[in-house]
């Protein structure tokens, strides 16, 4: 088992039952599933530049993503509807919690010029989302293989009824917010 799911089950979860008052157990906002979104532009011209961004997410996700395709065309972007450009890994259960370890134990302090990330991108429905610039801060992404430096979105989904109770369930499982 997953030392940060144990720790959830063992502190974090009576620890927030204290503080917002809860009456069950099952109330306690939790993690529902962490979604990593990788937008591959450069996928229009040439498609080698796709099965590399699925490549890398694969090995920082520890699953195979799912290629996305654009919904409208967009003359601007010579983009149609329908063509590649992105992939995205949900991530639930064991996995989810593997990467959100991995991801503030490894990746966040392994970024440049790190004061913590903004308490400010919470969707009011207690989710968070953070963009990352680059690929590179994963353990897993060999710097030499990296053709091109990518950022991604990763989207917490919490249980969370409010933006406090996820900032609170995100601080206790580590996540270091700006002071």
């Amino acid at each position: 088992m997953n030392s940060l799911k144990e720790k959830f089950n063992q502190e974090i979860s009576p620890a927030l039952v204290e503080k917002f008052n809860y009456k069950s157990v099952m109330e306690v906002p939790r993690v529902e599933k962490i979604i990593i979104n990788m937008g591959v532009g450069d996928a229009v011209q040439n498609s080698k530049v796709l099965d590399n961004a699925v490549e890398e997410l694969s090995l920082i996700t520890g699953q195979k993503p799912v290629v996305t395709y654009a919904k409208k065309s967009i003359s601007g972007f010579r983009l149609r509807e329908g063509m590649p450009i992105g992939t995205k890994a949900t991530l639930r259960g064991k996995r989810m919690y593997d990467f959100l370890q991995k991801l503030v134990d490894v990746a966040l302090p392994r970024v440049r010029d790190f004061r913590g990330i903004s308490n400010k991108a919470f969707d009011g429905r207690g989710n968070y989302t953070l963009g990352i610039k680059e690929q590179l801060i994963f353990p897993e992404i060999n710097y030499d293989d990296v053709g091109k430096i990518r950022g991604m979105d990763i989207s917490i989904v919490t249980t969370a009824e409010t933006d406090e109770e996820a900032r609170e369930l995100l601080t206790q499982l580590g996540m270091p917010f700006k002071k």
